[in-house]
Formats: C-alpha cells, structure tokens, sequence
C-alpha cells in the first residue's frame, strides 16, 4: 500500500546546518531570500546566512507553494502531518498547531474540507495505515464500542491554531477536553497533574 501526508503549512524548518544545504555557496544571491530567521523576522542574505550557518539553529525556507499545500491536505487520501523538531521551545509550529489549522482554517473559514472529512485525516486514515505493522492501531481512530477510547472535545466555532514562527508552542484554542483511555487529560486549557494514562504502542515484524 501506498500512503502519503502532507503538513498544513507552505513553509518548512530545518537546522541551518543541515548537510542538503551545504552547497550553499554555490547559490545565486536572490535564492537567499527565501530563508527567514525565526527569532527576528529578517530574510536572509548571503552573509547573514554564512553567519548564522556558523551558530547554528532552526531556519525557515519559503517555498511559495500555498496552492500546492492546500491542493494536498484537500486530497482524499492525504493524512495530516504535525511531526517536527524541538530544541528548547525553538521548533515548527505544525508541532502545536497542525490540527487545529485544519479545523479552524481548512473547514470553518474555507470551507474546503468538511468536519467528517479533516478529522478522519487527522484519527481514522492514520490509523488504518499503520494497521499492518502495528496492531494496536486497529482499536484507535474510531469513536464506536469496544475502541480506545481516545478522545478530543473541540468547539467548532472557535478551535484555531495559534502557533507562529516566533511563537510556535503557542497551544491552539478551541479545544475542551482531552480523553485518553477514558481518562481526562486535560479539560477547559488546564492539564491534569498526576495523570498518565497513555500506552506506548509497538510495532510488530511484518511478514
């Protein structure tokens, strides 16, 4: 089988450092600009990248791909990604906000997915495509008896991502509760101190 996912965003972030940039001095100077710093905003030039390659740290790369982007999480069989990097809260801001960019963006103020449709993206498709290599998953993205009862309470209304270049762990609103195994997690913006209810899921050998 084939699967494929896509990030709800039309920009990327790497380590500034990373070895499929090394040719770096090979660019012409306009390629440059499409490299932002994140923590003050400025695109990049020639020698502004040469001194921040030597310090290191997350870069974002522009791709002006939005058509491209929103062509992909629109697909039937695309699933929504929000993987990324964390270094001390200097990371993507798919890694807090994929989800809920999809509900409050792609659904609510697009209307280019309907609510069925993006959560089965983010629960249902994700799970059936790892099925085979983890069993486990055969219990998860279903809200019917006898499943995981892993759960998220969002109002449709205001659920929104929140998360920025500058501000990327800021956590999305909109959501009420978070259930995991029947346990709540976290309701109303507080988490649940103490409680740890979530089980490592493991994959077998494939045949």
């Amino acid at each position: 089988a084939v699967t494929t996912e896509c990030y709800p965003y039309d920009v990327w972030m790497t380590d500034i450092r990373a070895a499929f940039l090394d040719g770096w001095r090979e660019w012409r100077d306009e390629r440059f600009a499409r490299f932002e710093w994140p923590q003050t905003g400025e695109r990049l030039t020639r020698e502004s990248f040469e001194r921040y390659r030597k310090t290191g740290g997350f870069v974002i790369g522009h791709l002006e791909t939005d058509k491209w982007m929103k062509m992909c999480v629109e697909d039937k069989n695309t699933q929504i990604a929000s993987d990324g990097g964390y270094d001390e809260g200097k990371t993507h801001p798919r890694v807090a906000g994929s989800n809920a960019r999809v509900l409050g963006r792609f659904v609510r103020e697009d209307g280019v997915l309907s609510w069925g449709e993006a959560i089965r993206k983010m629960s249902l498709l994700p799970a059936q495509s790892l099925e085979r290599a983890a069993p486990q998953m055969k219990r998860k993205g279903r809200l019917q008896s006898g499943m995981d009862a892993d759960i998220v309470v969002f109002n449709p209304e205001t659920v929104i991502d929140r998360a920025t270049y500058a501000e990327p762990v800021l956590p999305s609103e909109g959501f009420e509760a978070v259930i995991v195994g029947g346990v709540i997690v976290r309701q109303s913006g507080v988490t649940v101190d103490g409680v740890y209810p979530g089980k490592a899921i493991l994959a077998g050998i494939i045949e």
